[in-house]
């Protein structure tokens, strides 16, 4: 039988108190209006881990939910591309609700993201080029090669 520790950390996330409290006290912080993003390395965990703080300011039980749904969506959206080894942990502020509401998934992806950046947390990069224009110039050069006559 798996331990519940043991499942929290195959899936990525802070689950046991001491965890948070090592990232509170001992990492870097960055902050915008909607989120504060706290992380520190750990060289135990071979991917970034996430823990969500949301507390009940930003509103009811449905509220906080779906705002820490939208959170891990957007973490998942962007882990790839983070150094692996860090702990972060995402601190929703009550203006965080509104932001869910107003723009949805697209403008908690921008908060995330210029956290990162604010926090150099980025270490992989996204590929440049996108790969649907070069099956268009595979094809192209097949329409090339036919003889004249074949068209």
């Amino acid at each position: 039988m798996t331990s519940s520790r043991q499942r929290s950390s195959d899936r990525g996330r802070l689950s046991r108190s001491a965890e948070f409290e090592r990232v509170y006290r001992q990492g870097r912080s960055t902050a915008n209006r909607h989120l504060v993003l706290y992380a520190f390395p750990n060289a135990a965990s071979d991917r970034p881990r996430l823990g969500l703080s949301v507390s009940r300011k930003v509103g009811g039980a449905v509220e906080r939910n779906k705002v820490k749904r939208m959170l891990r969506e957007s973490f998942a959206r962007v882990e790839p591309t983070l150094r692996d080894g860090q702990d972060v942990v995402l601190v929703a502020r009550p203006s965080a609700a509104e932001l869910v509401e107003r723009e949805g998934l697209a403008g908690v992806d921008g908060a995330l993201e210029e956290l990162i950046v604010k926090g150099g947390l980025r270490d992989r990069h996204e590929p440049d080029v996108d790969p649907a224009p070069q099956v268009q110039l595979s094809i192209d050069a097949e329409a090339r090669d036919e003889p004249d006559g074949a068209r």
